[in-house]
């Protein structure tokens, strides 16, 4: 079967899709037969899927060459559901090997690039998700998150994500260890994720999954025009943001105040993740997009920790890759382990500040390629929420300006380390590309959390920026 002309153009000049689901078109013919009382919430809608979900006669790679060749049995739970609810699942999108990198390069598929700039990454590992979502050859897609997966490709690519949400049937979960893997929709505008979280909080979910509740979309949750206690926070005190990520929640809180919300402050140390992914490279090609991260987790942990303290008179690494590899005695205990401390202690800040949602920045502008050591570096902005568990969704509010762009030459970072100058040269030379905020809610509030992204993305999309 041939291509589209767009399907096409994806593959080969961005280079997003790993798969065509030829078996897409007997289903619509098989839907134009249901009678309307049988038809669900996603008749005929197309979607496109990250490749790491199971879908019948296909392979879900994970980027690895030990998976090629073997296609799946069946298909996974959520392509079921949406199946069930009437969506048509055509293609199947690009990932970075392993997942965990946000870059969007593998040894089987290649590299995807960014639809905008060539010459940048769409961000990963949902990447080619956010691309196709952005170069409008799909109205939906779901991808995968485990410490920002969704929300930094749909940040860099400048489409709506979330909020992801837990479940058990993820595929291939022992790449991704123990932090809490996350499943959830992508799509260019916010109506269409709510769309979505509706079809799969519907009873096929749990009849299919019976690990999942039956929780129905509350929909007087999402429509409510109850005015909003909103926590501020714009830095982690990790990684500093870039200014163009500054102006984005400057904006974005001056206009929900604006609106009668009430904008407060909110500050608390990130933590970081787990890495028993790791044993999954083992005996694999390893892409260059994940090379640094797996070398470096392939070291010992006395060693890891002995040559942070010995770098640390060069760079900052006492800080940044002690954190990240063990070698400080905090981060040696599994995330199983200081993940309901942290969740209480983070809750209990929360709750004393009396708020509904949070308002934080979310990684952006997108990064050259050729800087894909960076990943544990920078994903202290959403790996947060993925231990905490915690529903959590990015809006596009701007663009980059060239005022932006000037001022990031003068962006040293908090440790003022190599890191630090890396980062600001991967996000350098990106005026016009997409700027985004993350909204977030408590657990099991992802209607909440839909409503808070609803408002941000009416209140930025009726604002007129000054030229």
């Amino acid at each position: 079967m041939e291509l589209s002309p767009f399907l096409t153009s994806a593959k080969h000049e961005v280079n997003c899709l790993t798969d065509f689901l030829g078996e897409c078109e007997e289903q619509l013919q098989a839907l134009k037969k249901l009678q309307k009382t049988e038809r669900g919430l996603l008749y005929g809608v197309p979607i496109s899927l990250k490749d790491t979900y199971d879908c019948k006669g296909h392979d879900s790679t994970c980027g690895l060459a030990q998976f090629l060749e073997k296609p799946a049995a069946k298909d996974g739970v959520i392509v079921e559901v949406l199946k069930a609810q009437g969506a048509i699942p055509f293609v199947k999108t690009n990932i970075p090997q392993t997942l965990f990198s946000f870059y969007c390069s593998n040894p089987i598929y290649g590299q995807t690039l960014h639809p905008l700039n060539l010459k940048k990454t769409p961000g990963g590992s949902s990447g080619g998700e956010g691309v196709i979502l952005a170069q409008r050859g799909s109205i939906l897609g779901m991808g995968t998150d485990s410490a920002g997966s969704i929300r930094v490709p749909a940040s860099f690519c400048g489409v709506c994500e979330g909020p992801a949400w837990y479940i058990n049937s993820y595929p291939l979960t022992s790449v991704l260890g123990e932090v809490a893997k996350l499943a959830g929709p992508m799509a260019r505008d916010v109506e269409s994720l709510a769309l979505c979280l509706r079809a799969l909080l519907s009873e096929d979910m749990h009849r299919l999954d019976p690990t999942v509740p039956f929780m129905p979309f509350r929909e007087e949750v999402y429509s409510s025009n109850q005015l909003l206690r909103i926590g501020y926070c714009e830095s982690d005190g990790f990684t500093q943001p870039t200014p163009s990520m500054a102006r984005a929640m400057r904006l974005t809180s001056r206009l929900l105040q604006d609106a009668g919300h009430q904008v407060g402050s909110q500050t608390g140390e990130h933590a970081g993740l787990g890495h028993s992914w790791r044993e999954r490279n083992e005996g694999d090609i390893v892409d260059p997009c994940v090379k640094t991260t797996v070398n470096l987790l392939r070291l010992p942990g006395p060693l890891k920790g002995f040559l942070a303290r010995i770098l640390k008179y060069i760079v900052s690494v006492d800080l940044r890759w002690g954190r990240h590899s063990g070698g400080e005695k905090p981060r040696e205990k599994k995330d199983s382990e200081w993940g309901p401390e942290y969740k209480q202690e983070f809750i209990a800040k929360w709750r004393s500040l009396d708020l509904d949602v949070l308002l934080t920045p979310v990684l952006a502008p997108a990064f050259f390629t050729g800087y894909s050591n960076m990943t544990l570096d920078v994903s202290s902005y959403s790996s947060p929420y993925n231990v905490l568990n915690f529903p959590a969704g990015v809006v596009p509010v701007t663009t980059v300006t060239l005022q932006d762009e000037e001022e990031l030459a003068f962006y040293k970072g908090y440790y003022k380390d190599t890191s630090d100058k890396c980062f600001r040269e991967a996000v350098q030379g990106s005026i016009g590309l997409p700027v985004a905020v993350q909204c977030v809610a408590l657990p099991w509030e992802e209607e909440l959390c839909l409503r808070f992204m609803k408002e941000v993305e009416t209140l930025a999309k009726n604002h007129r920026e000054p030229e």
